[in-house]
């Protein structure tokens, strides 16, 4: 795996950035990281592990990768070889969530418990393994998209936290990739190759957060800072706490990461 000097300025950095500004990560935690075979959450731990190894953060941690068979026949065999590669072992959980959702409950919007069921079992695990927080893949983009949900299917301004202690739980759940946008993640996977398995749910591309997705895309193309504007919007704290009260949480761990 490759490493070229502008990584810090596009990667390193806006990671540190979100880490240290929102105490993501602290001296001696143990991360659990929820891994879908998404590229997004194989970059999270491609990203960790360099930071952790490197001591880009000046303190250490530990990492655990954790994944949920979803017990719909994926071929996971190249997330276990690209976690092994790097010194750990793969946690592979095994559940019944495809089977409930759409063979028991027979769902029609099946995203919201899918991704309810998930958290519920990916939370219970990692504080089984000791681990006191939890780290997910979501970016920019995805912070931007939840805005935009609750924006126009709630009529609230809000997008999902940084940082949230669940109580129920007692585990805190992060999100270190929060600054960067998904076109870069998209590039750093295919610069090096980082496997991603393919999602075979029914629903996927299917859902009103693809619709957001193209909405936002198609922003974008006539406003190319709209990125970066969300990101100097939700610093000012035009609010008391911009990122409270998120009311979309049923396609936060939807798609494949």
């Amino acid at each position: 795996m490759g490493f070229i000097k502008k990584d810090n300025k596009d990667y390193y950095n806006p990671i540190r950035r979100a880490i240290l500004k929102h105490g993501l990560i602290e001296p001696g935690d143990k991360v659990a990281i929820g891994m879908s075979g998404g590229k997004d959450s194989t970059s999270l731990l491609y990203f960790l592990d360099r930071i952790k190894k490197e001591q880009r953060l000046g303190f250490d941690f530990d990492i655990v990768p954790i994944s949920l068979d979803m017990d719909m026949e994926m071929d996971i065999s190249p997330m276990i070889s690209f976690v092994e590669s790097l010194g750990y072992n793969l946690e592979v959980v095994p559940t019944n969530i495809a089977t409930v959702v759409f063979d028991i409950r027979q769902e029609r919007s099946p995203c919201s418990l899918c991704a309810k069921l998930r958290r519920g079992i990916l939370n219970k695990h990692a504080r089984e393994m000791g681990c006191n927080k939890l780290a997910l893949g979501h970016h920019l983009d995805d912070a931007i998209e939840t805005y935009f949900m609750n924006f126009l299917f709630h009529g609230r301004m809000a997008s999902f936290e940084p940082k949230t202690y669940l109580t129920n739980a007692d585990i805190t759940v992060i999100r270190p990739l929060l600054y960067l946008e998904e076109t870069m993640i998209k590039k750093l996977v295919k610069r090096e190759a980082l496997p991603v398995i393919f999602n075979p749910c029914p629903v996927d591309k299917k859902t009103k957060r693809e619709e957001i997705k193209n909405l936002i895309t198609q922003v974008s193309n006539q406003y190319p800072d709209v990125r970066k504007k969300f990101v100097q919007g939700m610093e000012q704290g035009t609010s008391a706490d911009f990122w409270t009260g998120s009311l979309v949480t049923g396609d936060e761990l939807s798609k494949n990461r």
